[in-house]
């Protein structure tokens, strides 16, 4: 399978702080790879450069054959192939449903609105909210403007998907809502890196585990062996922490 993200000693430093240090990570066409740590171990940073919202100082990072620079039309035709999806939602508060679903589609790439608005009515019906088409973000549950959020991520055609802690701004009660879009996405090929605490779903979907720390990937492999056998003390003390909860 072809390599569609590498990433090579990467660094990044907010001010004198070291988020991420010295990063090495391939992840290939259609792995599904889910990304866990302690609070401000660097996952989130680490999606965040692979699209570029956040600029590592040091290293090299690949897109598709790509690499990332301040080349900024370069990136953007790399970040059309990369969808993102956040904590929180994201949404534009003062468009419907429906409309922030077809403007990436009409103004990036070049969809009539007869045309987008198919496509955002097909997306929605994968999501499981075609009823909720015509309403603003705030008249929608939590779960459901994060399933807009993700059916918004892929009317723009991504080949890959990066999820950001989708669900830890939600009611327990919705998360398994937004997590079965997730598996089911997955299911279809998708290539994914997710960020996330559900342990349950990261055993469901991932094809590897990676645990990250102080910036630096301490531990990565399949599911199995990653919860049944983790190599280091660091991984072991938190898989005992967060399994118990």
């Amino acid at each position: 399978m072809n390599k569609v993200i590498e990433m090579k000693d990467v660094c990044k430093w907010f001010g004198d702080f070291k988020v991420l240090n010295n990063i090495n990570l391939e992840i290939k066409q259609g792995e599904k790879v889910v990304v866990c740590g302690p609070s401000g171990s660097g996952k989130s940073t680490l999606v965040r450069c692979i699209n570029r919202l956040e600029v590592n100082q040091a290293g090299v990072i690949k897109v598709i054959g790509n690499k990332l620079s301040n080349n900024k039309k370069v990136n953007h035709q790399i970040n059309s192939k990369i969808g993102m999806v956040f904590q929180q939602f994201n949404l534009f508060p003062h468009l419907s449903v429906l409309d922030n679903l077809t403007l990436g589609p009409t103004k990036v790439l070049g969809l009539s609105k007869n045309d987008a608005t198919k496509k955002a009515m097909k997306l929605l019906e994968r999501v499981k909210i075609p009823e909720q088409v015509n309403k603003k973000p705030h008249q929608l549950s939590g779960g459901q403007q994060q399933r807009v959020a993700i059916a918004r991520s892929l009317c723009m055609d991504p080949k890959i998907m990066l999820f950001d802690e989708p669900t830890s701004a939600l009611d327990p009660e919705m998360i398994s809502e937004v997590l079965d879009v997730i598996i089911d996405l997955a299911n279809d090929g998708m290539t994914m890196v997710v960020v996330t605490h559900e342990m349950g779903f990261a055993k469901k979907v991932a094809d590897r585990m990676i645990f990250m720390d102080e910036g630096q990937i301490v531990e990565q492999g399949r599911p199995i062996n990653f919860f049944t056998k983790p190599k280091t003390k660091r991984c072991k003390k938190f898989l005992n922490q967060i399994l118990q909860n």
